[in-house]
């Protein structure tokens, strides 16, 4: 009996020694965490488009909500804005401008560290300036944009990563060049600016500082010792952060729909099937008016998508460890935002939560897009550019509960994940 007992806590042991190699020899998902990067970069850089022409009356001096209740609001509860520096128009229109070629940086994953801490900014600061001028979605990109902050996000789908490729092509480092330094310079400088005036509150002072030194430090070991023990440890690190970041997302999706659900469940109209019927029948919730018309004139149909809205996001939580089962509900649950989006004209909501979704995209599936992306790319002439092994093979998923493929056993740290050093922009220099 004793000799059993030792066999079943070694085989704990090395289980848990197995997990924790996992968690910490790479950043999983790299193509979720792609995904999810690309997705809402996008949706918040096409909805500063589409509000261009109203940005001053949206966040901006000729909103209703004046300067002075935005800076009594900010003082009690605390929230982050750096449009609360000024109230001048030529600041909040540097402001806006940055937000928006933050979002296209982040879009494309060019220096992706410092893109991701500039949308952040720029997400923090316009809907915290405004805050009854936001929706679910709005609150989503806003929980969202801190998290991309701690993510190794540029590991596949970026232009980070093909630098990267090409850096080590002429055996040199991620970290060369000088975009990089003169970008976190500037950064360093308004940080500084901030927190010499006192513009900064401590918990974010400390953030931004611990942002700015961890990325300083991560260039310097990148640029002059990339294979030393400083960038193992370094990456170790990383790769927890990206990982935790990862985790909470997804519990956060899962929040959202489960909280979601459960409220509908005690409506009265959600219990009668009628829900449906009464936002179809509102003038701002109908952009379609025939459509909507004959949606809601369905009683039927009104019941069948109240009782389903109800019924998948109450069950999603509860199936993550069902890939197949998960993986159809997670489709069914995009084709419902896309209804959302064109039968109630809310398409940046439904953006917001597609993205959301897609950190529960199964791996096969993405590898299968990066495959026809490389096909394309093929057919355009491009054959000359060496992909990564992270984009010819098919990674571990972002956990148990993302992928739709077993664990690969050779991927037992970053090198041999396919994540070469450097190629997601952890330092962001």
């Amino acid at each position: 009996m004793e000799g059993v007992t030792r066999e079943r806590v070694a085989r704990g042991r090395a289980a848990l020694g197995r997990a924790l190699a996992e968690v910490t020899g790479r950043a999983l998902g790299p193509y979720q965490s792609a995904v999810v990067r690309i997705g809402f970069a996008a949706t918040w850089l096409l909805f500063l488009l589409r509000e261009f022409p109203h940005r001053a009356e949206l966040y901006g001096p000729d909103g209703p909500w004046s300067w002075e209740l935005a800076e009594r609001l900010t003082a009690s509860n605390g929230a982050f804005t750096v449009l609360m520096w000024s109230e001048g128009t030529l600041w909040f229109e540097t402001v806006y401008a940055v937000s928006v070629l933050a979002s296209v940086g982040l879009l494309l994953g060019w220096r992706t560290r410092a893109m991701s801490v500039l949308f952040m900014v720029g997400v923090l600061s316009l809907q915290n300036r405004s805050v009854f001028m936001g929706d679910g979605g709005d609150n989503v990109i806003h929980l969202v944009a801190v998290y991309l902050v701690l993510t190794r996000c540029a590991q596949v789908w970026s232009l980070d990563a093909r630098r990267a490729r090409a850096a080590r092509g002429r055996g040199g480092s991620a970290a060369d060049g000088a975009a990089g330094p003169v970008l976190w310079a500037v950064l360093g400088a308004v940080f500084a600016y901030g927190a010499a005036t006192g513009r900064f509150s401590y918990g974010w002072l400390a953030a931004f500082a611990a942002v700015w030194v961890g990325c300083g430090l991560w260039w310097l070991v990148d640029r002059y010792e990339p294979a030393g023990e400083g960038r193992a440890a370094l990456d170790v690190l990383a790769n927890l952060v990206h990982n935790g970041a990862m985790l909470v997302i997804m519990a956060e999706v899962c929040l959202i729909y489960a909280t979601a659900g459960w409220y509908k469940i005690q409506g009265s109209r959600w219990q009668d099937g009628t829900a449906l019927y009464y936002p179809l029948s509102l003038d701002y919730f109908t952009p379609w008016p025939g459509l909507s018309g004959a949606v809601a004139g369905s009683g039927t149909l009104v019941m069948l998508l109240s009782y389903g809205t109800v019924a998948v996001q109450v069950a999603f939580p509860f199936t993550l460890f069902n890939r197949r089962v998960k993986n159809v509900l997670l489709g069914v649950m995009m084709l419902e935002h896309v209804g959302i989006a064109v039968l109630l004209g809310l398409p940046f909501f439904s953006l917001a939560m597609i993205a959301a979704d897609a950190v529960f995209l199964p791996t096969a599936f993405l590898v299968w897009v990066g495959g026809r992306r490389l096909a394309w790319r093929r057919r355009g002439g491009d054959v000359g550019v060496p992909l990564p092994r992270a984009e010819r093979e098919p990674d571990v998923p972002c956990g148990a509960v993302a992928g739709a493929l077993p664990p690969n056993p050779r991927a037992s740290n970053a090198g041999e994940a396919g994540i070469a050093p450097g190629a997601s922009d952890v330092g962001g220099a």
